[in-house]
């Protein structure tokens, strides 16, 4: 469930800060910076949730007062775009990647999925008014090369970009809750199927519901779990480069 939106702040505040056009020595003394404090923020919602990052609960990881911060950062709403647009630097952009626009996709595709799986609350962040820093610029013009001269238009290669991005986004959903379920409960995927098909096979009548349990079946076998998430999403995505393959090949 979101419980936070990027683009909250206010905007010149947020440009300066996620472009570094400002970034003023503590007068408190010490050694913050924006770095600094971002670092902090996003190791908080890497190991706590979302629901856990404040500006109090940044500084206490610090070791410094809650007011030194906002020497450096304006508050939440700034602080969350910038932590969104760093960790959008991590994404590997390798310049030669074999396959062609589907193999640059597909590669594209992969750090995408492995960014959520680093940084679990991504998902909980609504990004239709994104930050607008460098690294997302840069990730979106990578993104976009992917797709460059292979004959579409300018808003074509958007749509296609797009369409990966949000393809990833709903099907890394799985992976996230499936580790966190781990984490949470101590038991992984398989433990928790193994405990429970036995006593499913003695509810479950094939005669009332022949679909379910038969391919049910297969999947369980297949799996050794109620589902697959990598699988789904290695499946999903060849399913939608297929389909941008029919738009390249029309032109």
């Amino acid at each position: 469930m979101t419980t936070e939106y990027s683009g909250t702040g206010d905007p010149a505040r947020s440009l300066a800060l996620l472009w570094r056009t400002r970034d003023r020595p503590s007068r408190r003394g010490g050694d913050l910076s924006v770095e600094r404090i971002v670092r902090a923020a996003i190791e908080v919602a890497d190991a706590e949730g979302l629901a856990a990052l404040s500006m109090r609960r940044v500084a206490e990881r610090l070791g410094v007062g809650t007011m030194s911060l906002y020497t450096h950062v304006p508050g939440k709403g700034e602080l969350l775009d910038v932590m969104l647009d760093t960790v959008y630097g991590e994404t590997a952009r390798p310049r030669d990647v074999p396959g062609g626009w589907r193999g640059r996709l597909e590669q594209i595709a992969r750090e995408n999925w492995a960014l959520y799986l680093r940084h679990p609350w991504l998902l909980q962040v609504a990004t239709t008014r994104p930050p607008l820093g460098p690294n997302l610029t840069a990730k979106y013009e990578y993104e976009l090369a992917a797709v460059d001269g292979v004959g579409l238009t300018d808003l074509e290669m958007d749509s296609v970009v797009t369409l990966v991005n949000g393809y990833v986004h709903g099907a890394v959903r799985g992976a996230v809750e499936a580790a966190q379920a781990t984490q949470r409960t101590g038991m992984t995927e398989q433990q928790w199927w193994h405990a429970h098909a036995p006593y499913l096979e003695k509810v479950m009548d094939p005669r009332r519901f022949p679909l379910a349990a038969r391919v049910g079946a297969a999947a369980g076998q297949e799996y050794q779990a109620a589902a697959d998430p990598a699988r789904a999403f290695e499946f999903g995505l060849a399913r939608i480069l297929d389909g941008v393959e029919v738009l390249v090949s029309s032109r």
